[in-house]
């Protein structure tokens, strides 16, 4: 009988130790300005936002961080924000390197996404993307959510899709209007897809990530005006890589992220006017980017380690930089946030630079 209580009692200890041991953890993988971020939840599920450009090079490139860096054999589910080819194009070629779960999108447009007549661009591109080999297909719009594991012992984990298609959750009885609105001039209305990308939410515990894919400008406004809809995050990934039509300085003042990472390309994205947006933001802590940027704007966040890639891939020149190993060509190096079991702070590490910085998650209401 005493050997089955100590039995019993390590065991209690061991799931008690595993449950504290696991962590949530996202990736940025360099898609040199496409969009793919991976998500690892404390249960071991994956998911993948985005699947990075066609031809080869970013679908090998998620791969190599999927099973080299996270240990995985699968990516369980897959979601597409949107139908712009540095988003969704590297689903078919990822599929067949890799088992691919259950994919997501808001809805494969007939015609082209950006409503370009006769556009056989499209045709040839969608063709691969509803061919591939994946297990099965959903549509998410608002107010969807993933249907992810919860690991024992650990805080609840959500994913939430707040809007796909420019339309959005409803705003909850009794909402205060946001002190911000109308803050900010529109810009001209957005007629590509991008406008229509799907939002997400990632909840652990207290701990809050959001994903808008490619959102631009005035539908960015929308979803915090004339209501707050997505609420404070403790990490912001920087809208479209950073360009200018995104970012609008009404969307990152209201979510008041702590963190801010952008999957930015050498050339593209690292936009002035997103640079000064997150600048601006009182309770923005850290900005990290994927890419350094080489053109002659010069836009950087201020600490070089917080770059995951520096100089310039098409050059065939990357500058050192302090810790880091240069090298001709990209290394395609990743950025990750390792989100603590108990979900009370974060780390942003930059293994190519050395860079860790650790963050407390918000305390909220």
């Amino acid at each position: 009988m005493h050997r089955l209580r100590v039995i019993a009692l390590l065991s209690l200890l061991a799931s008690g130790l595993a449950a504290r041991d696991r962590t949530l953890d996202i990736y940025w993988i360099d898609s040199e300005g496409g969009g793919s971020t991976l998500i690892v939840t404390p249960a071991g599920e994956s998911v993948l936002v985005d699947t990075g450009n066609p031809g080869g090079r970013d679908p090998r490139r998620i791969r190599q961080v999927a099973t080299e860096i996270a240990g995985l054999s699968r990516i369980d589910h897959v979601v597409i924000t949107h139908f712009h080819a540095d988003h969704f194009g590297g689903l078919a070629e990822l599929a067949a390197l890799m088992p691919v779960g259950a994919l997501y999108d808001k809805g494969v447009p007939e015609g082209s996404p950006d409503g370009r007549p006769q556009d056989m661009r499209w045709t040839l591109m969608s063709r691969p993307y509803k061919d591939a080999r994946v297990e099965k297909r959903a549509t998410l719009a608002a107010g969807d959510t993933l249907p992810l594991r919860q690991a024992e012992g650990s805080p609840r984990l959500t994913l939430t899709c707040l809007g796909a298609n420019q339309k959005f959750i409803n705003a909850p009885a009794g909402a205060s209007p946001n002190p911000l609105n109308g803050s900010v001039p529109p810009k001209a209305a957005d007629s590509t897809d991008n406008a229509n990308s799907i939002v997400l939410l990632l909840e652990f515990g207290g701990f809050r990530f959001f994903d808008g894919g490619d959102l631009t400008w005035n539908v960015e406004e929308r979803l915090v005006s004339p209501v707050n809809l997505a609420g404070t995050v403790d990490l912001y990934q920087v809208n479209h890589h950073g360009l200018d039509v995104s970012n609008n300085p009404v969307l990152i003042r209201s979510l008041q992220p702590t963190v801010s990472v952008m999957n930015n390309g050498p050339r593209k994205g690292t936009s002035k006017s997103a640079m000064d947006a997150l600048r601006s933001t009182p309770s923005v802590e850290a900005i990290y980017q994927v890419h350094e940027n080489v053109r002659e704007d010069r836009e950087n966040t201020t600490d070089k380690s917080m770059i995951a890639n520096h100089g310039d891939p098409a050059a065939g020149v990357v500058k050192g930089v302090e810790h880091g190993d240069p090298a001709a060509g990209c290394k395609a190096h990743h950025i990750q946030c390792s989100v603590a079991a108990d979900a009370l702070h974060f780390t942003v590490h930059v293994p190519s630079t050395g860079h860790s910085r650790t963050f407390k998650t918000r305390t909220r209401n």
